[in-house]
Formats: structure tokens, sequence, C-alpha cells
């Protein structure tokens, strides 16, 4: 079965507002990263959402605890055969940072094992020195916003 996950890049407060992952465990069979490593807010695509841009506004709120207005679509990656990936670009609207309540952050035992979610903000300045997934993604920003 095909799966869509959509995610959103937010300027905020001079920087950008990123999941940071810790304590992420390698596990077997798995390609997914592990270690220490941010990503962007965002999860995979629900048959309730009536768009790509709905579905990033959700994981943003479940995710962060803000609103997001959804500006534009910058970026697309295939992954495989079964999973595509977009990146928008979000501006803050409403909400207080870091007050999600998505299943990350309510003790679920499907999470426990996947390490620390921590909301943060990085500045621009920092976001060349962050091991930032998808790789392509960061590249694609960093040259796109003269990061």
């Amino acid at each position: 079965m095909k799966r869509t996950r959509v995610a959103g890049v937010i300027e905020m407060n001079g920087g950008y507002a990123l999941m940071h992952r810790l304590d992420v465990k390698k596990t077997e069979n798995s390609n997914k990263p592990y270690g220490e490593y941010y990503v962007f807010a965002g999860g995979g695509v629900e048959d309730s959402d009536k768009s790509l841009e709905d579905a990033v506004k959700r994981e943003i709120l479940e995710e962060f605890g803000i609103e997001v207005e959804v500006k534009e679509k910058l970026y697309y990656e295939k992954i495989d055969d079964d999973v595509d990936e977009y990146l928008f670009f979000c501006v803050y609207k409403s909400g207080e940072f870091g007050t999600g309540n998505g299943p990350e952050f309510s003790g679920d035992p499907n999470y426990i094992d996947r390490g620390k979610y921590i909301p943060c903000i990085v500045s621009k300045e920092e976001i060349k020195n962050i091991r930032l997934i998808p790789e392509k993604f960061k590249e694609q920003l960093l040259k796109e916003f003269n990061l």
C-alpha cells in the first residue's frame, strides 16, 4: 500500500521549528535513522485529511501544539515505490510551541522504544551543522534559503 508523508518547515523566532530525536536505538531489519538527529514536523496522511496541506497542519498541531498557515510546497521526493514525501513551507499563526499532544508524547507503548521527541527551534546559522533528515531536503533548504 502506497504511503504519503508530509512535513513542514516552520520559520519561528529567527530559526526553524524542528523535532530533535534523541536516544533512537538501532533495530534489526530497519533502515530508519538512529542516534541523535532532527526532523521536520510531519507524518503520514490520514483518510480524514482533505488535502496534503490539511495533513501538514494536523501533524504540526499534534507535534508542536501550534497552528500554521501552509504557504507553498517546497520539495517532493519519491522515497521508493511505496512512499512519497512532500515538504511545505509554513508560517506560525498561533498556539504555544512545545505543547503537542501526539502519540509521541502520550506514553503510547508503540513509541516507548523510539527515543525522545523534543520540539526545538534551531537557528538558521546552525542548520548546516546538525544532522537533519531527510538529508536531501536539508541540502535543498540550505541552497534555497541561502543558509
